[in-house]
């Protein structure tokens, strides 16, 4: 996957001035699950560091049950503490694991940086085991970077 080629798109996704925030990171999500195959669920979650929670935010893929993550709990939850990226190869050898269905695989969650704070994260799962490279954690970190100058 050539991701450099999918950068200008993401840009000009971002900067469309007649949608709101949450139009452009829906369109976002959509792009990204329709320019590379192993995304099948794309969506982001957003900080509520008062409550010490995450607050599921515009994706696109099959309906969770998880719009509510407590700091810790889940890939997504631990993302939120260590502000470090998270890839999963295959999630049914991860011990504190959210299962969202049984076609999910694997998944990677990258934390989104607005002034040096995790606001939140962009999280993508996979319908397959072990797809995301270095690659993918590059592409996701310009994605958020991108992402970010909407906040």
């Amino acid at each position: 996957m050539k991701y450099e080629s999918l950068k200008p798109e993401v840009v000009s996704i971002l900067s469309q001035e007649n949608q709101s925030r949450d139009e452009k990171l829906t369109n976002l999500c959509q792009f990204l699950s329709d320019k590379v195959s192993h995304y099948n669920w794309v969506g982001f979650y957003f900080a509520n560091h008062e409550d010490r929670t995450l607050h599921l935010g515009p994706y696109v893929g099959a309906p969770t049950d998880h719009t509510v993550i407590p700091f810790g709990k889940g890939i997504c939850g631990q993302v939120a503490e260590s502000n470090a990226n998270f890839v999963v190869p295959d999630v049914a050898a991860q011990d504190n694991y959210i299962a969202c269905s049984f076609t999910v695989k694997s998944e990677i969650v990258v934390p989104l940086f607005v002034d040096g704070v995790n606001i939140g994260q962009i999280d993508i799962d996979s319908h397959v085991i072990d797809p995301f490279t270095e690659d993918d954690e590059r592409f996701l970190e310009f994605v958020n970077s991108e992402v970010a100058k909407l906040f």
